[in-house]
C-alpha cells in the first residue's frame, strides 16, 4: 500500500550545500522513529538497493553501544568505511537535536576519507513520536513506524509523524497478526499529513524497500539538479 502524493524535491536544502573547495556536498537523509521500529533494517534494505548507482554511506546513533553500525558491518551492505557509528549518551536524541555537532563531523570525515558521495543516510538512536532532525543536520527526513506499536499511532501524530518528508509504516506483514487496521492506519495518517507521502512497506514481501528507494532516488534528483 503507498499513498502516492506529491512531493518530489527535498522541503530543507541547508544553506551550506557545498563543501569548502566548491564541490557540492552529499544529500543527508535522516531516518528517525521509535526504538524497533525498523530503522536499521530499512537503512540496510536501502543499501542494498542504492549502493549500485549512488555512492553512499552511513552514520549510525546508538545510546552507549555501535550495535547498529554492527549490524549494518555484519550484512556487509557497504565496505567497512563507508558506516560509522555516532555514541550518543544518554539521551538518544542528544546528536540528533540539540546537539549536532557529533554527526555533522561524521558526516563531514566521511566525505573526506572516502568521499566523494552522493548519499549519507544519518540513522537516529530512537525516538518517540516528538523527534526530528535538526534541519542544519540533514535535507530530508524519513520518519519510520510498525504496524505493531498500534495502529492509533498516525492518528496520535506528532512532529515525526506529521512533519516528516517521507513516513513508513513498516511490518505490515505483521498487521493480521497483531489486529492493526492498515486502512485504518492509512486514512488517518493522510489526515495527519495532508500531501505528504507515506509508504506501507513490508521487507519481507518481493516490494521490500522499493518505494523507499524510489522516494530517495527522487530526492538525489532534486539535489542533483
Amino acid at each position: 500500500m503507498h499513498l502516492d502524493h506529491s512531493h518530489d524535491g527535498p522541503s530543507a536544502v541547508s544553506a551550506d550545500a557545498r563543501r569548502p573547495d566548491g564541490s557540492r556536498r552529499a544529500l543527508r537523509i535522516g531516518l528517525g522513529g521509535p526504538v524497533g521500529s525498523g530503522k536499521t533494517a530499512t537503512v540496510a534494505a536501502l543499501c542494498r538497493a542504492l549502493r549500485d548507482e549512488l555512492s553512499l554511506a552511513v552514520v549510525t546513533n546508538d545510546i552507549y553501544t555501535r550495535e547498529d553500525a554492527e549490524f549494518l558491518l555484519r550484512e556487509a551492505v557497504l565496505p567497512p568505511e563507508r558506516i560509522t557509528a555516532v555514541e550518543t549518551g544518554a539521551c538518544p536524541h542528544t546528536a540528533i537535536r540539540d546537539d549536532i555537532s557529533a554527526n555533522l563531523e561524521a558526516v563531514e570525515d566521511l566525505e573526506d576519507e572516502v568521499g566523494p558521495l552522493d548519499l549519507i543516510l544519518v540513522e537516529s538512536g530512537g525516538d518517540n513520536l516528538t523527534a526530528t532532525f535538526s534541519k542544519g543536520l540533514v535535507d530530508a527526513q524519513i520518519f519510520v513506524i510498525d504496524v505493531a506499536g498500534g495502529d492509533d499511532i498516525p492518528r496520535k501524530g506528532g512532529p515525526g509523524v506529521t512533519t516528516a518528508d517521507l513516513l513508513v509504516v513498516n511490518k505490515t506483514d505483521l498487521a493480521p497478526y497483531v489486529g492493526s487496521d492498515l486502512e485504518r492506519m492509512a486514512a488517518d495518517a493522510k489526515a495527519q499529513r495532508a500531501e505528504l507521502p507515506v509508504v506501507f512497506q513490508s521487507l519481507r514481501n518481493e516490494a521490500g524497500v522499493g518505494d523507499v528507494a524510489a522516494w530517495v532516488r527522487g530526492q538525489f534528483a532534486a539535489w542533483s539538479a
